[in-house]
């Protein structure tokens, strides 16, 4: 498969995958006390609700153009932790829900691949359904152990909360609502920049392929 290929099958598989990776966070919000993704009528699988045009097109398709692995957001699902029932709880739940949601949709992938495994005879368009269903698997898994890095704005982020005193919260949000421009510089910035000099380092390259790489394997070995 040509990166161009490659490139527009990832859009095609990541775009659900993180529209409902952030309605679960805004879900999650719901049950926890906050109606604020309600409201905004964030719940919603349309994903002209949730498209961010630069992290949900252009970064994820610059990103499969070259190579690396497929990553991106949405426009952020709204909530107020002062709305929630238990604070801390409530920032754990929310912040789990979406890679939860994206672990579920990789499993449900894997079934799907299955039952194809099972048709005797494969024309063109079943191959290409069963390439749709093993990377939308993919991006799944690496959306999942992407937000899982416990570094803000990622949902790993979320397992700090607890552990802050009150009085320190206010300070930590602030950290999140400023930290998306740091992590893309880290994640794409660098890898590009030590490229250039001969020397390749993109730790975050290996870490999805050590992860969602063989955990992806793991699940369509039929």
């Amino acid at each position: 498969m040509g990166n161009f290929a490659y490139a527009v099958l990832s859009i095609v598989c990541f775009v659900p995958a993180i529209v409902v990776h952030e309605i679960a966070h805004g879900f999650a919000a719901y049950k926890m006390g906050d109606t604020t993704a309600k409201d905004a009528k964030r719940l919603t699988l349309n994903p002209l609700r949730h498209i961010d045009p630069f992290g949900t097109v252009i970064l994820p398709l610059l990103l499969a153009v070259v190579g690396l692995p497929v990553f991106g957001f949405a426009k952020p699902v709204p909530y107020n932790p002062n709305r929630l029932k238990n604070k801390k709880a409530g920032e754990l739940v929310i912040g789990l829900a979406g890679p939860c949601s994206n672990l579920l949709m990789a499993l449900a992938a894997a079934l799907v691949g299955y039952a194809i495994t099972l048709i005797p005879h494969w024309s063109s368009a079943i191959v290409l359904i069963y390439s749709m269903v093993y990377y939308f698997a993919l991006i799944n898994l690496c959306l999942l152990f992407f937000n899982l890095l416990p570094i803000p704005p990622l949902d790993g982020s979320s397992i700090i909360v607890p552990l802050l005193p009150e009085k320190s919260l206010p300070t930590w949000y602030r950290i999140q609502r400023q930290a998306l421009p740091v992590l893309i510089i880290l994640v794409v910035g660098l890898p590009y920049l030590t490229g250039i000099i001969g020397y390749s380092f993109n730790p975050l390259q290996s870490y999805i392929q050590f992860t969602a790489g063989n955990l992806v394997d793991f699940l369509f070995s039929f």
